[in-house]
Formats: structure tokens, sequence, C-alpha cells
């Protein structure tokens, strides 16, 4: 049985788990704007750099589902907690790194904290605030701080252009999780399911392996298609599907299959999925063509992601005064193909102010998608279920992340005649998914349609 909330405890709950999403997105942010300062001083390729960009999705996307069914089973509560701990403790060690893989895998520790603040937090809220408006409520500002922690990040970024130019961001980060810490304590009351789910194991090992191999085998291609970008793609091929064969027999498969068939669950997750390929690849990446493609400063390159990420909090915050509602696949469709028609005015862009209209365009249609995503995953299940749902909405999303930033930076770096050349092609590239991803999720909206006509 659930544990009781006082209703002190609730209101007390929200101001926390935003602040500690926020963190978590800070952090995630902090390399897609010091990238060029941090390759330097660590002597790090551009393979290494792919990684760095892409290791804290990997450790998202791999604990995102463990950390909601843990949540589930150990307590909401102590594993938002543990996940806080383990960003800090992520943070200090990025700090203190002298060696670009010791950065990765401190990165990848830092996802694997993140993924427990973002499955386990937005799983309390769902459980803390049950009525439809005051879910509204909680879930537009969760969303709200997805766009303030990626601005924070730009901020900090921005402040703290001094000495290395990179490790005072991870400093800064370690200080404000520790100081977080009380609030976290004293505001977040604690929660289980009645009846959890056992944790899939070896569905888990196979979804950190097929990914890690992904991403392995996009940045190995920038080399060109040879032996080892074949073996390593068959591999990741390999690991989905036994992953897929493993889940269809499992007796408590990492998503419940029949939350597969409910379209509102299937939409938000197919909508994470399609936002981490595209438009979170392209944000990523922005900064590092603003200062080797446009020779721009930490500063200035910072400008566009940071308008970006204040658009979205702003959007995230308004869709709780709308006329309309904004439920269910369609909107999140026509939200994609919008997002997609802002990220091709990004086409040919030859400087850093050139990108601060698209980047405010895009910024509206996420920071709607960042609320509406997170209030559908948890809204389309049953109580039991939010942390899994949380968590399968949060794994699409970064997965996603982890595979389409390497691949963007692979497309921009080695397809035209220089990185700001490259560019165009990444954005069309990603502009592309983001608009095909839009159609299978109309298509879920127009079954409904007829569903309900019927």
């Amino acid at each position: 049985m659930s544990l009781k909330i006082k209703p002190k405890s609730v209101r007390g709950s929200l101001t926390p788990i935003a602040a500690g999403t926020a963190l978590v997105l800070v952090t995630y942010v902090t390399p897609m704007a010091t990238l060029a300062p941090t390759s330097a001083d660590l002597g790090a390729g551009s393979v290494a750099g792919a990684w760095i960009l892409s290791a804290m999705s990997i450790g998202l996307a791999g604990a995102l589902l463990a950390g909601g069914l843990l949540g589930d089973r150990a307590g909401r509560r102590r594993v938002y907690i543990g996940g806080l701990l383990a960003v800090v403790a992520g943070a200090l060690a990025c700090a203190l790194s002298w060696d670009p893989w010791l950065l990765i895998g401190a990165r990848v520790v830092q996802g694997a904290g993140g993924a427990a603040v973002l499955a386990c937090g937005l799983a309390i809220l769902a459980h803390s605030y049950t009525s439809g408006r005051e879910r509204l409520h909680a879930t537009a500002v969760w969303g709200a701080s997805v766009g303030g922690g990626v601005a924070g990040g730009s901020l900090l970024a921005m402040a703290l252009d001094i000495g290395t130019g990179w490790r005072e961001n991870y400093i800064a980060v370690a200080c404000a999780g520790t100081l977080l810490l009380v609030p976290t304590l004293r505001g977040i009351p604690e929660s289980r399911a009645a009846a959890p789910r056992r944790i899939d194991v070896g569905g888990l090992v196979l979804l950190i392996v097929g990914m890690v191999l992904m991403v392995a085998t996009l940045t190995q291609v920038r080399d060109g298609v040879g032996l080892t970008a074949l073996v390593l793609v068959l591999l990741a091929l390999g690991s989905f599907a036994a992953l897929w064969m493993i889940e269809r027999r499992a007796r408590h498969p990492l998503v419940d299959p029949d939350l597969l068939r409910h379209p509102n669950f299937l939409a938000t997750t197919l909508g994470a999925l399609t936002l981490g390929v595209g438009m979170i690849s392209m944000a990523a990446f922005l900064p590092t063509v603003a200062q080797s493609g446009f020779g721009d400063s930490l500063r200035l390159a910072s400008v566009p992601p940071l308008v970006w990420a204040v658009t979205s909090m702003v959007a995230a915050l308004t869709v709780r005064w709308l006329p309309f509602p904004l439920q269910g696949p369609l909107p999140i469709a026509v939200l994609l193909a919008l997002t997609a028609a802002g990220m091709l005015t990004a086409v040919n862009a030859d400087s850093t102010w050139g990108l601060v209209v698209p980047m405010a365009l895009t910024g509206v249609t996420t920071g709607f998608l960042n609320a509406i995503l997170g209030r559908e995953a948890v809204a389309s299940v049953p109580p039991d279920h939010a942390a899994m749902a949380s968590g399968a909405n949060n794994t699409a999303r970064y997965l996603g992340a982890a595979c389409g930033i390497t691949l963007f930076a692979v497309i921009a770096a080695n397809t035209g005649a220089d990185i700001a050349d490259g560019w165009t092609n990444a954005v069309l590239t990603a502009a592309g998914v983001t608009l095909l991803g839009a159609v299978p999720i109309a298509a879920l909206a127009v079954a409904r349609t007829r569903q309900k006509a019927h």
C-alpha cells in the first residue's frame, strides 16, 4: 500500500524536485558549451569529444528504467536522494579528471545519478499531486525546470569562462547539489508502489550494451564504413534483437507490454525519442560550431542555447493557461512538425547571431513538448507504474540524445568543406528525423479519433 502523504509534504515537494531536475540539466549541458576548452585541456581528439558529449546521455538512458523501478520498490525519496549524491560525486570526479576517458566515466556516473533524480522526481510529483489541475501545475513547473536547467547551464558556462574554462562548472554543480540536499531531505515525502515490479537485470544489461555499441558505431563511421564499423553495428543490432526476445518472455519486463498498446503512452515515448535524436542533438552541438566554425568566444557561443532554454522554460509554464488542452498524440505530432520547421530556419546560418531566432522558435515548441510529455507519460498509466512510465519516457529521450548527438557531430565534422558547412547538413538531417518522427504519432492520433468515432 502506498504511503500516506500529509498536505504540508505535498506542498513542499515541488520546489526541491524542480531544483534537482534543473541541476541535472545544468550538468548535462556543461560539455555542450565547454567542449572546446575541455578537449584542448585534456588532449581529447574528435572521437573522445563525441563520447564526452554522449556519455551522460548513455548513463541517463541506461539507468532511467532501473531508477524508476528501484524507486517503486525501495522508496522513491530514498532513490532520488541517492541519485542526487551520485550527481555530486560525479561532478567532483569530472572536475578532478586529467584524462578524457576518466571524464567520460565520471559523466556516465552523473547520468546514472541524474536518471534516479528524473525518474523518481516525476513519479513523486505524480503521487503527490493527484487532481488534474494540481498535476497540470506540477508537471508544467517540472517541464519548465528542464528548460531552466539548460538556461542555468548556459549562464554558468558564460559566468565561469575563467581558469580552465570547464572544471569550474563541475565544482559549481557539486556545491549546488550539496546545498540542495537539505531542502530535499526536508521537503520530499516517501512513497513506493503498492505492487512493485522486479528489475529485469538481463534486459537492462542488454539495453546498456546496445546503446554503447550504437554510439561506438556512429563514432567509428567518421573514419568510413569499414570492418570495425560493420562489426560494431552487427553487435549493436544483435544486442537489441536479444533484448526484444528476452523482453517478450520476461515475467517482469523493463516496460509493461500492455502500456505500449496505450496510444498516449506510445506517443509520449516516440515523441521523447524524436526530441532527443533531433532538437537536443542540434542544441548540443551548436556551441561547438559557434566556437570552432564561427570563431566566437564561449560567452557568445552560449547565447543561442540560452535563448532556446529561456523560451522553453517560459513556454512550459504557460501550458496550464492555454485556452485549449494539449492532450493526446495529436499535439505532440504537431509540435514536433513545428520544431522541425524551426530547425530548418537554422540552415545556412553564417554567424552565431543568425542562430538566435531559430533557437527561440524551437524553444517555444520544445517547452510545450517538455510539459506535455512529462504529464502524459505518468497520466496514461496506473499510479503504481508512474516511476516506470517516467523512466521509460526519459529513457527514450536520452537514448535518442546519445545516438543523435554522436550522429550530428559526425555529420557536421565530416560532410562539408569545414564544420560550419557540415552544420547545414547535420541540421537538415536532424530536422528530417524530427519530421519523420511526427508521422507515426500523427497516425496514432488518427487511429484514436476513428476508434472514438466507432
